[in-house]
């Protein structure tokens, strides 16, 4: 594999997991004892910290990533038999 074909794919990995990093952020503003700001939605979350989504996003990232690699390494997850052309 290309490194260039790697690090798409490994991209591809960091994107997709934000839809598993973020439904865990979810402590809503109406939840916490701090006030609104004015035109603040009660669903809102309290305390937004992106550095520390995008760190979880990298590490499940490099994780997910990680096994895939070895899948492919391995051959355990052969692109020509999972499209169906062997």
């Amino acid at each position: 594999m290309k490194w260039t074909s790697a690090l798409a794919i490994y991209l591809l990995f960091w994107a997709f997991s934000a839809f598993f990093v973020l439904p865990f952020h979810g402590r809503r503003a109406s939840d916490d004892a701090t006030p609104l700001v004015k035109g603040q939605d009660h669903g809102a979350p309290a305390n937004f910290r992106p550095g520390r989504i995008l760190l979880q996003m990298t590490i499940a990232a490099t994780v997910t990533f990680a096994i895939y690699y070895l899948a492919y390494v391995n051959g355990w997850a052969d692109p020509d038999v999972l499209s169906g052309r062997n």
